[in-house]
């Protein structure tokens, strides 16, 4: 089994999943006491949403290097970069390293192509939502038609994320508000599927409340992170 190398903290709330979950999949897979060989960098996320609401990616690609390389030095034989919004940065984290990124939006479209669906909805950080780094690469490597929300839905979105999950705060009405978006777009945008394109989201909705498929991209990532480990 190869060590996979976590660049989490971002934020702490989803990166407790992505652990489990690796673990998991991995005893499912191995049996047994079996579980994930695990190297994980945490970031102070404050640090990193800073530079994210100030546009400075600049300088958030150089902690996310720093952290790759040092999980790099450390014996990781390949990067898992725990968070959605900062694959903005994945190409200079996998050029500044020798081993393997994980890509969670080359993984999540492998399973909505599998799936036949070609216009999912993307819920996310205003980030991946309004820039071009996630959306450009659903549609140009794959093919599929990523659907995001009008501004006020993104808006919504965004600030659960930001205020709510990433807090570790878990409400109701913004559960229900989430749906009542899913359920716009359905008849406003002719969405066929949700991408649920924040690893936070997976907190607050899932398969079970919609009737059409929806992608967690966290599992999704995790899924393939362990097929990498056990390969």
């Amino acid at each position: 089994m190869k060590t996979l190398g976590l660049i989490g903290g971002m934020s702490w709330e989803s990166t407790a999943i992505y652990y489990r979950l690796l673990n998991e999949i991995v005893r499912e897979r191995l049996g047994g006491l079996h579980s994930a060989k695990l190297l994980l960098w945490s970031f102070d996320f404050a640090e990193i949403a800073e530079r994210q609401h100030a546009g400075d990616w600049q300088g958030a690609g150089d902690l996310l290097v720093e952290a790759g390389r040092g999980l790099e030095a450390a014996g990781a034989q390949g990067l898992v970069i725990c968070t959605n919004t900062m694959h903005k940065l994945a190409d200079q984290v996998q050029a500044a390293v020798s081993i393997p990124l994980i890509h969670i939006a080359d993984a999540t479209a492998q399973a909505v192509v599998k799936a036949g669906l070609m216009r999912p909805a993307l819920l996310a950080t205003r980030f991946t939502m309004e820039q071009d780094f996630y959306k450009g690469r659903l549609a140009d490597k794959y093919g599929l038609q990523p659907v995001v929300p009008d501004q006020a839905g993104r808006d919504m979105v965004h600030k659960v994320i930001y205020d709510e999950l990433c807090q570790g705060v878990i409400k109701d009405g913004s559960k229900a508000t989430y749906i009542a978006e899913v359920g716009r777009m359905r008849r406003d945008d002719k969405i066929d599927s949700v991408i649920m394109g924040c690893t936070e989201i997976t907190m607050l909705i899932g398969q079970s409340d919609f009737d059409i498929p929806v992608f967690d991209t966290t599992r999704i990532h995790a899924q393939a992170a362990v097929q990498f480990a056990l390969s």
